[in-house]
C-alpha cells in the first residue's frame, strides 16, 4: 500500500480507538472508490484488517466507473482477498448483495471538472443516491453515509460565518456551480426523507476543504495547483486577488470524522466535518505552501481565461463543528503546517498524475 496513505490510515485507526471493532466481519460498499476519499477509506479498511485488531476481516466492495482510469494505488491492491473491485456506473441499477454499510462518495468534486460534466455530476448525487437508498429499503443495513458538501451553503452571509449546519444557504440554482451545489442539497433532502419514511439509517457529512496525500496533483483545486507550481520551480499563481478565506482539514482528521458519523446513530442528521481554524486567505495559503517546500519562490496574481471562474465562489468558508464534537466526539488534530508538509512530501513522490 502507498506509504503516505498507510501512515494516514494508521492515524485514523488510532483516532477511532475501540470503535474500530464495529467493522469486525462487516461487508462495506464504497462508491467512487477510486477517488481521493476512496483511496483513504480503502487504505483504512485494509490497514485495519492487517492490524490484527479484528477477529474477522472486513470485506470492501469498491465501485467506480473508472472514467479517469485505475489509479496506481488501486492496481497495487488487485490481489487482496478482502477487496472486491468492480466497474460500475452508479446511475444504473446494480445489486451489491447483502452489505452492512454503504459509503456513497461517487461524485465529481473539483469545480473545474464538475463544470465540464454538470449532468454526470447531478446524476451521481441524485439518481445514483436514489438507487442506493431504494436498495436499503429492500435490504436493510446498519449504516449509510452520504457525502454532501460545504458548497450547499453557497456564499454565506457574513453573520453566518463560521457556518453551522442550521444555516439554510445562499445558493444560485442556475449558476455555473449549481450542478454540484443543488444536487448535493437535493441529495440531503432524499436522505432525510428516506430516513423518516423508510427508516434508512443514513447520515450526511459536509466536508470543508479536505486535502492531503492521494489528492491528485492534477485535481485543479487550490492546494494541488500550488504544489504543482512548486514542483515546477515557478512562482505560485493565484487566479484571483488572493483575499478569499478558507479553513483546510487534513485528510486523516476528515476520514476520522466521516467514520465517526458512519458509526453513529444520528439517522438523517448532517454534520460539518472540517476545522474551525485557521481561516486564512489564499495569499497566506500560498505562502505556507512555499514555506513547506523551503524553496525561494513568490506569489503571482493573474486572471483566469474563464469568465465564470470565480462566479458564485464563496468569499469565506469556515465551519462550526460543535455538533460533530458533541454528537460524534470529533476532534481534528493535524495543524495546517504539518498537513501541508505531509502533502508536499507526497507530491515529491507523486509528481505526475492523469487528469482528475
Amino acid at each position: 500500500m502507498d506509504s503516505h496513505l498507510l501512515r494516514d490510515a494508521s492515524e485514523v485507526i488510532a483516532n477511532l480507538g475501540d470503535k474500530v471493532q464495529r467493522f469486525d466481519g462487516k461487508r462495506i460498499l464504497l462508491t467512487g472508490g477510486a477517488g481521493f476519499l476512496g483511496a483513504h477509506f480503502t487504505h483504512f479498511l485494509l490497514a485495519l484488517n492487517d492490524s490484527g485488531r479484528l477477529r474477522k476481516a472486513a470485506q470492501l466492495v469498491l465501485w467506480d466507473n473508472f472514467q479517469r482510469g485505475r489509479p496506481d494505488w488501486l492496481e497495487a491492491l488487485r490481489d487482496r482477498r478482502d477487496l472486491l473491485c468492480e466497474q460500475r456506473d452508479i446511475c444504473q441499477p446494480h445489486d451489491p448483495g447483502s452489505v452492512d454499510m454503504i459509503i456513497h462518495a461517487a461524485s465529481i468534486a473539483s469545480p473545474i471538472f464538475y463544470r465540464l460534466h454538470p449532468i454526470a455530476t447531478m446524476d451521481a448525487n441524485v439518481t445514483g443516491l436514489r438507487l442506493l437508498l431504494e436498495h436499503c429499503v429492500r435490504q436493510p443495513l446498519e449504516s449509510f453515509l452520504f457525502f454532501s458538501t460545504s458548497e450547499i451553503y453557497g456564499d454565506p452571509d457574513p453573520s453566518s460565518i463560521p457556518t453551522p449546519e442550521s444555516y439554510r444557504g445562499n445558493v444560485s440554482c442556475t449558476g455555473p456551480r449549481a450542478c454540484y451545489d443543488e444536487s448535493k442539497r437535493y441529495g440531503e433532502t432524499l436522505c432525510v426523507n428516506f430516513a423518516q419514511v423508510h427508516g434508512v439509517p443514513v447520515k450526511m457529512v459536509r466536508p470543508f476543504n479536505n486535502y492531503g496525500p492521494g489528492l491528485k496533483i492534477t485535481d485543479r483545486r487550490v492546494i494541488p495547483d500550488l504544489f504543482r507550481d512548486v514542483l515546477a520551480g515557478r512562482n505560485l499563481v493565484l487566479l484571483s486577488d488572493g483575499r478569499a478565506t478558507r479553513t483546510f482539514c487534513y485528510i486523516s482528521d476528515a476520514i476520522t470524522g466521516y467514520l465517526l458519523a458512519l458509526l453513529s446513530n444520528a439517522q438523517g442528521e448532517p454534520f460539518n466535518i472540517g476545522t474551525e481554524g485557521p481561516e486564512i486567505t489564499m495569499r497566506e495559503l500560498a505562502g505556507k505552501a512555499i514555506e513547506a517546500s523551503g524553496r525561494p519562490l513568490s506569489v503571482e496574481f493573474q486572471k483566469s481565461d474563464d469568465p465564470n471562474y470565480l462566479t458564485d465562489n464563496p468569499n469565506r468558508r469556515c465551519p462550526v463543528i460543535e455538533k460533530a464534537r458533541r454528537m460524534l466526539g470529533y476532534d481534528p488534530k493535524v495543524t495546517l503546517e504539518e498537513g501541508l508538509a505531509r502533502t508536499y512530501r507526497y507530491y515529491l513522490d507523486h509528481p505526475d498524475a492523469a487528469n482528475a
